[in-house]
């Protein structure tokens, strides 16, 4: 019983005090981030047997942000980055064609983050709007996108901002090409520099 009165209070306490608490800081910043992206198909129809068939496409992300820090909670973050994929050519599948699904491409677009105001581990969520420009392939066995283009895409993000300024950052975003029938998910780790 007393646990639960305390963490009443704590909850309370944090609601009524939040202007006190600077969980991210405001003002102007740069965000650096590097990470892993694997991208799949979305499209679940099922397809018999060949559904055990890995067609995951993977490698390298980086992402940097110009951050707008309205309030220690909300802030704009104007973004641009890229994610390399490639897949395993090995394959051990017989009389099969090699499917695959891949994003060679630049990102940029905005999106807006929602921070709860914690100093030292702040969870927060994201969400925006974005264009991809590169090459995307997705072929399974009902689907077959191969296009170099630019397509719409929609970021979704959460994490943990981390420290006493939140400067560190871990998080999983998902990228999703509805013209491409792919999304990508990503784990990136990140830094961010004040400019003010």
């Amino acid at each position: 019983m007393k646990s639960t009165l305390h963490s009443f209070i704590f909850i309370i306490s944090v609601i009524l005090f939040s202007n006190q608490i600077k969980a991210q800081t405001t003002g102007k910043s740069i965000k650096a981030s590097i990470g892993y992206g694997a991208s799949s198909s979305y499209y679940n129809e099922d397809y018999g047997s060949q559904d055990e068939v890995d067609v995951m496409g993977g490698g390298l992300y980086l992402h940097g942000e110009y951050i707008l820090g309205i309030k220690s909670w909300f802030s704009i973050r104007p973004y641009a980055g890229a994610i390399f994929e490639s897949v395993d050519k090995d394959q051990n599948v017989q009389n099969q064609p090699q499917y695959k699904v891949t994003t060679n491409a630049f990102l940029v677009g905005g999106k807006i983050r929602l921070c709860a105001p914690i100093p030292w581990v702040a969870p927060f969520i994201e969400a925006g709007l974005g264009a991809s420009a590169g090459k995307f392939e997705t072929f399974t066995p009902n689907v077959n996108f191969n296009k170099s283009d630019v397509l719409l895409h929609i970021p979704f993000n959460f994490g943990l901002a981390l420290g006493r300024k939140n400067s560190f950052e871990i998080g999983f975003s998902g990228y999703f090409h509805p013209a491409a029938k792919q999304s990508t998910g990503v784990f990136a780790v990140g830094y961010s520099f004040p400019l003010d």
